[in-house]
């Protein structure tokens, strides 16, 4: 009996750690932006959406790309949730990926979309890549500019836990706020109209740059690598502010698309 619940503590505790592991912005973040994208959708555009998705939504396929990580078919997609713009280089100047990063998928998936005949799957999955990635973007580390894997080899402590530094602003600042997705969406959507214009007058490459420009913000830790309330304090608004962007920037690329 004794080994036998010993054996059931060892996976329940394998089950928690996997099922945290896979919260990747996480599950909370992209959905939030999903949701928001959804408000500011022309009346054609929201239709052409229920054309492609059916009865799903933004935010339940804004985390299809995580989803399908697990399927060898889908393997070449990896490197489109990021890119590395090394310090003292721009976009044009550094070394690009061969198999593609996040803005030339962006970029690729839109052109595609825009110039229509494709199959009902491969439009569906290139609207499904576009959310997701746009919803990458606005994270600052999928932006990188360090060989530390977008802060995923800085290992530090969340509150007292083992954690690192890309986990902490994907999913744990959101989830440690003990927000749905609809009530995190309700709390942060108020931008203006001149906000919204100002937003959607920008290109992908800027908001790359937005998000780079914000790496100092993101590695101002203290030398023990302890990040707990303080840390969250300071950057809550940041993270805030950027799942918005993306989802008013996203809602402007897909009226783009579809008028």
């Amino acid at each position: 009996m004794t080994k036998l619940l010993t054996l059931l503590s060892i996976f329940l505790i394998g089950f928690t750690s996997t099922t945290n592991e896979s919260m990747r912005w996480g599950q909370i973040g992209h959905r939030t932006t999903g949701l928001v994208a959804e408000h500011y959708l022309t009346e054609t555009a929201a239709e052409e959406v229920k054309r492609v998705l059916g009865p799903e939504s933004l935010a339940q396929v804004s985390t299809w790309m995580d989803e399908v990580r697990s399927d060898d078919a889908y393997d070449f997609m990896a490197p489109w949730h990021y890119v590395t713009i090394p310090e003292g280089e721009t976009y044009e100047t550094a070394e690009k990926n061969p198999d593609g990063d996040i803005l030339w998928a962006i970029n690729k998936v839109v052109g595609e979309l825009k110039e229509g005949g494709l199959s009902p799957k491969q439009e569906a999955e290139n609207l499904k890549i576009l959310v997701h990635l746009v919803g990458d973007l606005h994270q600052p580390l999928h932006v990188g500019s360090q060989p530390d894997r977008g802060g995923n080899d800085v290992r530090l402590q969340w509150f007292w836990e083992n954690s690192n530094l890309h986990r902490v602003w994907d999913s744990e600042m959101i989830d440690d706020k003990q927000l749905s997705f609809t009530e995190l969406a309700q709390f942060i959507n108020h931008p203006t109209e001149k906000e919204i214009e100002q937003w959607q007058s920008t290109s992908v490459l800027d908001w790359a740059y937005e998000s780079q420009a914000l790496l100092p913000q993101v590695y101002d830790i203290p030398e023990d690598k302890e990040l707990s309330y303080e840390y969250s304090y300071k950057n809550w608004d940041t993270v805030q502010q950027r799942l918005l962007k993306a989802g008013v920037r996203l809602a402007g690329l897909i009226n783009e698309i579809y008028g």
